[in-house]
């Protein structure tokens, strides 16, 4: 009779057995699980895109095109994000071109405050919805752990009310209280893999815009230098 009762223990009976918190908790579980893994394939290609888009600018910025070019890049629409802060530059160069020769010192810190500000853009739009990884890495153990507690108490409650403690009473109830600690784990390890991955992709990420801005004024420095 043990041995037909450890049969019957299935993921699925123990979901449809377990108590209606207990039920709650796995469905919550569940839930952050799934949505962790949509965050984590949406940033995957982001990522992946932001990398194959970045080299291409550099590319092109490193092409030898001159810096006086920067306005007919400036006037479009870029849609990624070392253009956008390659934009910015050149709207500002563009401006003050029409005005003569750029006031020297005065026009580069403008065009660095202009890139910083579009930088900080930037990573915040690449760092949309880490936050939901962050969150299911940090509170989806926890609430494993209350269903576990949960469960084991329901264990102990059903024990004293049948008197009873061979595996067949005992077993079911402390599987379902078990099994809520493994939905946890299992939703909380990917989103801890992915937040420290997609934490690093970022902050390389950062390095590579600030870099970039500063070749950017590096150039519109040496240009303004052959003007004067």
């Amino acid at each position: 009779m043990d041995a037909a009762a450890a049969e019957q223990i299935t993921i699925w009976s123990l979901f449809l057995q377990a108590d209606p918190v207990v039920k709650g908790v796995m469905l919550i579980l569940a839930v952050a699980s799934i949505w962790s893994w949509a965050v984590a394939v949406d940033k995957w290609l982001q990522f992946g895109e932001l990398e194959q888009n970045a080299r291409k600018v550099e590319r092109d910025f490193w092409s030898g095109r001159s810096a006086d070019e920067m306005d007919d890049r400036g006037s479009d629409k870029p849609r990624d994000s070392l253009s956008r802060v390659y934009a910015a530059a050149a709207r500002e160069w563009r401006e003050a071109r029409r005005g003569g020769i750029p006031d020297g010192q005065q026009f580069l810190d403008r065009v660095d405050r202009l890139m910083q500000a579009q930088i900080s853009r930037e990573m915040s739009r690449a760092s949309r919805n880490l936050g939901v990884l962050a969150t299911v890495a940090a509170s989806t153990p926890f609430i494993g752990l209350f269903g576990t507690v949960w469960g084991i108490m329901n264990a102990f409650t059903n024990i004293a009310q049948q008197q009873q403690t061979n595996l067949a009473v005992v077993a079911p109830g402390i599987a379902e209280a078990l099994f809520a600690t493994a939905l946890g784990l299992v939703a909380a390890i990917p989103a801890v893999i992915f937040y420290n991955k997609f934490a690093s992709d970022l902050d390389r990420f950062g390095d590579r815009l600030e870099t970039f801005a500063d070749e950017v004024a590096a150039r519109l420095s040496r240009r303004l230098s052959e003007r004067t």
